[in-house]
C-alpha cells in the first residue's frame, strides 16, 4: 500500500492559510523597479480575480515588496469591490461592449453547450463569475490588466442593465 500523504483529517495543520471558500486566480505577477537616489526599489504587482461561481466576481491589483504580500493585498482588494452578475441559463442576459484604456471587449450571450469562448484574462474573470456559456472578443490591446479591467467594467454594465430592467418592470406593473 502506497503512502498517500497526511492521514489526519486536520487539513490546516501546517500553519498555512485555510482553503478559500470561493474561486481565486492570480492572473499576472509583475516585477516593478523604481529608480531612487539610493539605488533601485524592487516591488511586485499582482492582478487577482476572485468569485463564488454563482454570479459574484471581484478584481484586485496591488503592489507590495514581495509576491506573497502583493497577492494577499490583491485578494483583499478584489473581495472589497464585488459585482453581482445576473445569470440566465449560465450566460449573461444582454450583449455588451466595454472599453478600458486601449482594450475593448465584446460580450455576447451564447446558447447552452457553447462553453466559454474567450482569451486568458477574460476567461478567468468570466469563470469566477460562474458564467458557463458566453462568446467574448478582445479588441485593441493584448495587455492582461487592461483586458481584465475592461471585462470587469462590462460585467458592471450587465449588472446595471439588469437592475434597470427590474425597476422598469416594477414601474410597469404598478401602472396597470
Amino acid at each position: 500500500m502506497a503512502y498517500s500523504g497526511n492521514t489526519n483529517n486536520n487539513s490546516n495543520r501546517g500553519g498555512g492559510r485555510p482553503a478559500p471558500e470561493g474561486f481565486e486566480q492570480v492572473l499576472q505577477i509583475r516585477r516593478v523597479s523604481k529608480k531612487t537616489q539610493g539605488g533601485s526599489n524592487v516591488s511586485f504587482s499582482a492582478l487577482v480575480v476572485t468569485g463564488d461561481k454563482k454570479g459574484k466576481v471581484g478584481l484586485g491589483l496591488a503592489k507590495a515588496p514581495n509576491v506573497a504580500d502583493a497577492i494577499k493585498k490583491a485578494i483583499r482588494l478584489s473581495n472589497r469591490d464585488l459585482v453581482q452578475v445576473p445569470l440566465v441559463n449560465g450566460t449573461i442576459p444582454y450583449e455588451t461592449i466595454s472599453k478600458y484604456g486601449a482594450s475593448k471587449v465584446l460580450f455576447r450571450p451564447a446558447p447552452k453547450g457553447t462553453g466559454i469562448i474567450a482569451g486568458s484574462s477574460i476567461r478567468a474573470v468570466v469563470e469566477a463569475a460562474g458564467i458557463t456559456d458566453i462568446v467574448c472578443k478582445a479588441l485593441g490591446s493584448n495587455n492582461k490588466t487592461s483586458n481584465a479591467r475592461a471585462t470587469f467594467k462590462a460585467l458592471k454594465q450587465v449588472e446595471s442593465l439588469a437592475k434597470k430592467y427590474i425597476l422598469l418592470k416594477e414601474i410597469k406593473a404598478k401602472a396597470k
